[in-house]
Parts: C-alpha cells; sequence; structure tokens
C-alpha cells in the first residue's frame, strides 16, 4: 500500500496541520486577529510581520518562526486561506496572467485577506473597482503598477485615493525603466485635476529630455498642454462655417472645429514632438494608439488603417465624390482654402494602432534604425501637423 506524501497530508489534514505547524504564540495571535473584522492583509516578508487593515485603524502580529522564512509564511498563507475561503490552496498562481488581464471573477475582498500580493495585482485588475476596495487594495501592496491601474478606475479618480496615487507616482517618475511605463504614468496622472497646473508645467518641461512624456501628453486634455495659446489663422472661418452642424453634433465638424482651435493646434504641436523621436516600439505603438482615441470618428477601421495609402485614397473621395452624410456635410460648407484642411485632419485621423503592422510585424528595432524604418509613415504625419498648423 503506498503511504501518501507529505504534501497529500497536508490538503487532506486542513487547517489542524496548518494550527500544528505554526507556533503556540503565532497561531493564538493569528486567530485572534482573523477573528476581527478585517479589510485587508498584508506581510512584511523581511521583517515577518502580517499587518493588517481594520475599521479602527492597523492591526500586526510579529512571527516566530520554527523552521526556514518561506516555508513559515506559506504555512501562514494557508491558514489565512482556509479562515477567509475555507480552503487552505491560497491565491492560484498559475492564473496569474489572466487575472492581469482583468478575468478574474473571485470575491474581491476576500482576496484583499489573503496576504498574497499577486491576488492584490488581480483585484486592481478587475475591471468594475469601487474607491473603497481601491483603497483597500492600495494600503495591501502599494507600488507603480497596482498604482497606475487603479487609476484607471473612474471611481478611483474621482476619490480622495486618486490625488495620493497621482503624487506616488510623480516622485516615482525618475526610477521608472520602462519607457512605456513612463507614457501610462503621465497619461494617468493627467486626468482631471489630479495633479495642479504648476505639476502638468513640470511633467511638460520634462519632456524635452525624455520623449514619451510627449506621448502621454496627447491623451490627455489638449487644455492640459501648457503652451501659448493660439488658434490657427482659419478658424473663426472655419467655425462661422460649421457652426450649424457643430450645433448639431456633427462628430466630424466637431473635431475639425476643435482641431484648429488654440487647444487642439498644441495638442498638434505635442504630435511633432513626440514624432520626432520616439524611443521604442511600445512607445510608438501607444502614441498611434493616442492619435485614433484623440478623434475617435466613426471609420471602418477601428484601430487605424493598415496602409497610409489606404487613409489618402479614401480622404480624396469623401473630399471629391460621395461621402458618409455627416462627413458630406461638412465638405459642402467649406470653401476651396478650407478643404484641404478637412482632407489632412481626415488623413491623420484614421491613423492607428494597426498602421504600424507594415513597419513593426517580424522585427524588434529600435532608436535611430526603428525611426528610419518608421519614415515612410512619420513624415507624412508631420507633413499633415504642419499643414494644419499654419
Amino acid at each position: 500500500m503506498r503511504l501518501p506524501s507529505s504534501d497529500n497530508l497536508e490538503s487532506l489534514s486542513g487547517e489542524m496541520v496548518h494550527t500544528l505547524q505554526l507556533s503556540n504564540e503565532d497561531n493564538l495571535r493569528l486567530n485572534v486577529l482573523l477573528a476581527q473584522p478585517l479589510q485587508a492583509i498584508r506581510i512584511n516578508e523581511s521583517t515577518m510581520t502580517v499587518h493588517a487593515l481594520t475599521e479602527k485603524g492597523e492591526a500586526k502580529v510579529r512571527l516566530n518562526p520554527t523552521t526556514r522564512d518561506e516555508q513559515y509564511l506559506r504555512w501562514v498563507r494557508e491558514l489565512l486561506s482556509m479562515k477567509i475561503t475555507g480552503s487552505p490552496g491560497g491565491y492560484p498562481m498559475f492564473l496569474q496572467r489572466w487575472t492581469r488581464m482583468g478575468h478574474t471573477r473571485n470575491n474581491l475582498e476576500q482576496m484583499l485577506l489573503l496576504g498574497e500580493p499577486e491576488a492584490v495585482v488581480a483585484v486592481v485588475h478587475a475591471p468594475s473597482l469601487s474607491h473603497e476596495i481601491g483603497r483597500r487594495a492600495w494600503w495591501a501592496s502599494p507600488s507603480a503598477h497596482n498604482a497606475r491601474r487603479l487609476l484607471e478606475k473612474p471611481d478611483v479618480v474621482a476619490g480622495a485615493l486618486g490625488k495620493e496615487l497621482a503624487a506616488y507616482l510623480l516622485e516615482f517618475l525618475p526610477f521608472e525603466e520602462v519607457q512605456l511605463d513612463v507614457v501610462d504614468s503621465v497619461r494617468l496622472c493627467l486626468q482631471g485635476e489630479l495633479i495642479p497646473p504648476e505639476e502638468r508645467e513640470k511633467l511638460w518641461n520634462r519632456a524635452k529630455r525624455k520623449n514619451p512624456f510627449y506621448v502621454g501628453f496627447l491623451y490627455a486634455d489638449p487644455a492640459y498642454i501648457p503652451l501659448p495659446a493660439k488658434p490657427n489663422r482659419h478658424h473663426a472661418e472655419i467655425s462661422q462655417q460649421l457652426a450649424a452642424l457643430d450645433a448639431s453634433s456633427n462628430p466630424y465638424a466637431r473635431a475639425f472645429c476643435e482641431l484648429l482651435d488654440s487647444h487642439g493646434q498644441n495638442w498638434l504641436k505635442a504630435l511633432q514632438l513626440a514624432l520626432e523621436k520616439p524611443v521604442d516600439q511600445d512607445v510608438v505603438i501607444s502614441l498611434f494608439i493616442a492619435i485614433g482615441a484623440h478623434f475617435a470618428l466613426p471609420f471602418p477601421e477601428y484601430r487605424g488603417v493598415r496602409e497610409i495609402s489606404t487613409a489618402l485614397q479614401r480622404a480624396e473621395e469623401y473630399c471629391s465624390n460621395d461621402a458618409p452624410p455627416d462627413l458630406k456635410a461638412v465638405v459642402d460648407n467649406l470653401n476651396a482654402a478650407t478643404l484641404p484642411l478637412f482632407k489632412a485632419m481626415l488623413i491623420l485621423a484614421q491613423v492607428g494602432e494597426d498602421s504600424l503592422i507594415p513597419f513593426f510585424g517580424g522585427n524588434d528595432s529600435v532608436g535611430s534604425v526603428m525611426r528610419k524604418r518608421l519614415a515612410p509613415i512619420t513624415d507624412p504625419l508631420l507633413a499633415l501637423a504642419k499643414l494644419l498648423l499654419q
């Protein structure tokens, strides 16, 4: 007869085994702690301390290991899991990638009581997250990654936690090594009134030395770009020509008028700066996503055209032949001097993430080599921005 292994014995004997493995003092203090209504638990592995967040404040239990720390912490987490979920299995680490994509269906409050950092990561990736759960998750595992994911949730941005997270990300920015994380941090900090105007200006000034900062500004409200406000010289004329269409929420008329006002012109200047010297492919992809998101016009391609020639051809056809009703209404109200500007906007608005497939497919170039490969698409975009800025 085959005897069960020690691992099998652990799984079969449940809470009794966990209790016997822990020191008497730790077993007693942890059970007293878990008898209270807790909001979150975190474990400081360097000091071997279990911290708990309660309605009255923080509580902690200093552990007294009876074996090596790694093994002892596993027993502690098994006890937590048994008390919280009724199973010693803890958080299923093999689901790490899945839960980071926001597909978890677990009880978020329970997951914050497991003392497992990866469970907290799963919580901050949950698509529907309240400010209160976000506050607890931030206490349980304060990191730049978690701060960024939390700032993607509207309830968190609108609450008191939003400004705290933005301040943390601003302080951590000089230490970010991944350029896409820099883009995301800047993008998320520029939401609403999370940071004051003087901090926005500091971020803009830092962009002169670090290109990804410009990409972050492309996602923000163009009014937050701290440049002198000056509308396009045709703005007044076009606004008058399209006043009725803009008032009736024509998406093309509104996008065109906004692009030519002072804030839209500053967005185009930021686009020029971002296109001049991107550092790697992830940043470029984010840049092109930002272009598509800025216009968000109802073109057939959700992620942008794959070939810039398609955008050029479609813009030409729309401005000279049949076009969707809303678009045709704009064309019919423009004159020979302003129609080329509208055509330029139509081309620019069709660009998106998929426009990079012909350039990035099958290669991982960065720096000057990457910028040289991108010239067939970045040069036309820079020319369009220059035309719209005249």
